[in-house]
């Protein structure tokens, strides 16, 4: 044992002294009961913006890769025009979205001239991506036939 503090059976078998492993874990925080000071809003706002940007890239490269599914196919399909129609005003929603996050990204929430005007980009940035999950199940509601999905069953 290290310390003179209280000790616990670790992994494999092996004392784990909980005085010396507190010292090196935030000793107190809002989820710990502590004050909300600690916690930088600014870097937790930065991150939270990053990776929203980061499934916002991947959204729009799956639409892009359906919709070129969806032009190999042709006209010849049945809903064509409608898929076409809707992946390309998800992509441009996507765009504004994408537009809006960096400027979010970008701006200081930390600073109160900022808040305001952060707190509006950011709920218009959820009503985006609201309307880009609505119309992505659209997308795959009509996209569903002649991909190679699911296959025909001849009975």
């Amino acid at each position: 044992m290290q310390g003179l503090g209280k000790t616990e059976r670790g992994e494999q078998g092996r004392d784990i002294d909980l005085t010396s492993l507190r010292s090196t874990m935030p000793a107190s925080g809002p989820l710990q009961g502590g004050s909300a000071s600690n916690l930088n809003m600014n870097l937790y706002a930065t991150k939270k913006t990053a990776a929203e940007g980061m499934l916002d890239i991947a959204l729009f490269l799956a639409n892009i890769t359906h919709m070129k599914t969806v032009i190999e196919q042709g006209a010849g399909y049945r809903y064509y025009v409608a898929v076409l129609t809707l992946i390309s005003f998800s992509l441009a929603l996507q765009i504004v979205a994408g537009i809006l996050i960096i400027i979010i990204a970008r701006r200081d929430v930390s600073e109160e001239v900022n808040q305001k005007r952060l707190d509006s980009m950011n709920n218009i940035t959820t009503i985006l991506v609201f309307l880009i999950f609505v119309t992505n199940i659209f997308i795959s509601v009509f996209g569903m036939e002649r991909t190679g999905l699911f296959p025909r069953m001849h009975f």
